[in-house]
């Protein structure tokens, strides 16, 4: 006997820009107009297409690894709806002899790659499994198998080489400091094709191994230091709350070059030291981003961007500001200090970005359990959301 399953894939509006249904509904470009759209909203169809028919979504990304949360999501349904994993309590050892999570995080790894052809850093497919980190890939051996899928052999199989693999990537516990806020900000300047840019980069790096060596390094250790600063200044959260507290309060209301004046006694003095800090590495990673993306030719940090990412790190309460992922003209992101985000969010307004209603998630993958259009479907099937 046969039985047919349907799919039904809903996407988070804060994966997609919806710019210009707010633009025609005559509000500002601010998360509050953002919000007042339906959930799921469907994605604009392209107006150039002579026949309705063969119209195409018009897909207008917002750079948030949109491809692998769907992945993910679906993956990580299926395989509890045919109980392979139980999502109830997805930490705890499955019949793989690894957590569920782990199952997920595999097979979606394996589904990733092999839809987009090729095998890519994984980052934003683990981030949707597992939620905040820091990630250092895996070893491309780990699915070379998985990439000969063609060869016929039985599904059962597959998998079972895959789980077996030598997945050695490294996932360590990372979040943001207290009383740091993350936003994410559209420009409205086209998307990126983050395959072409990478592309372009791998033949950079293939026409000129030691320079692209060395840029990489400074990058990494650029990254590294970032995220020291970040470290130093939870633990100085936790050692010194009510210090950091009342620094942290006073820098929001502050431009960078005015933090300073706060360095009144040596626990003042320290935490702002790592906030000039982190903000010193993530200008250093900037720049290497630039210097990368001129040397192999693609608009890692373009010109627009840099200008609008240097008057965003100049606003009172920034901490620092860039392009995420693989940079060009998806999206900028900014980290602020305390209650400074409403200014932030109406200075991008005034300059056309709209920022989205995003926020750090630490838990990565997790049944949703107050969907209001789950009522009426048959118990047994459950619905994945990623926050």
């Amino acid at each position: 006997m046969l039985y047919r399953l349907d799919i039904t894939i809903l996407g988070s509006n804060d994966f997609y820009s919806y710019r210009n249904q707010i633009e025609s509904l005559g509000l500002p470009l601010t998360p509050e107009s953002l919000g007042t759209l339906a959930p799921f909203a469907s994605i604009t169809l392209n107006a150039g297409e002579s026949n309705g028919a063969d119209c195409k979504p018009e897909v207008a990304k917002t750079g948030l690894g949109s491809s692998a949360a769907m992945t993910t999501a679906v993956v990580a349904a299926l395989l509890h709806y045919l109980g392979v994993v139980n999502l109830s309590d997805p930490c705890k050892e499955g019949k793989f002899g690894c957590s569920d999570l782990d199952v997920i995080h595999m097979i979606s790894q394996t589904s990733h790659c092999l839809a987009q052809g090729k095998v890519g850093s994984g980052f934003d497919v683990s981030s949707a499994v597992y939620g905040s980190q820091r990630y250092v890939r895996f070893s491309s051996e780990a699915l070379s198998y998985a990439q000969f899928v063609v060869s016929g052999l039985p599904v059962h199989e597959l998998i079972g080489d895959i789980l077996k693999g030598k997945w050695d990537h490294e996932r360590t516990e990372f979040s943001l400091p207290p009383l740091m806020n993350l936003f994410l900000g559209e420009p409205g300047s086209g998307g990126s094709s983050t395959p072409s840019m990478v592309g372009a980069v791998k033949k950079w790096q293939m026409s000129d191994p030691e320079k692209a060596r060395e840029n990489w390094q400074k990058l990494s250790d650029a990254n590294l230091g970032l995220e020291t600063k970040l470290n130093i200044l939870s633990q100085l959260a936790k050692n010194h709350w009510d210090v950091y507290l009342g620094v942290i309060k006073s820098c929001s209301v502050l431009t960078s070059d005015k933090w300073v004046q706060h360095s009144t006694e040596p626990i003042n003095e320290a935490i702002i030291k790592e906030l000039l800090g982190a903000r010193e590495a993530m200008v250093r990673i900037r720049t290497l981003m630039r210097q990368m993306g001129e040397a192999a030719s693609v608009p890692i940090e373009p010109e627009t961007q840099t200008q609008l990412l240097d008057s965003t790190m100049n606003a009172e309460g920034v901490l620092l500001a860039g392009v995420p992922g693989a940079g060009g003209f998806d999206a900028i992101f900014a980290i602020t200090l305390g209650d400074s985000g409403s200014k932030l969010t109406q200075a991008w307004s005034s300059q056309n970005v709209l920022a989205l209603l995003v926020k750090e998630d630490p838990h990565g993958v997790c049944l949703e359990s107050g969907d209001p259009r789950t009522t009426g479907i048959t118990s047994g099937v459950s619905s994945v959301h990623l926050e």
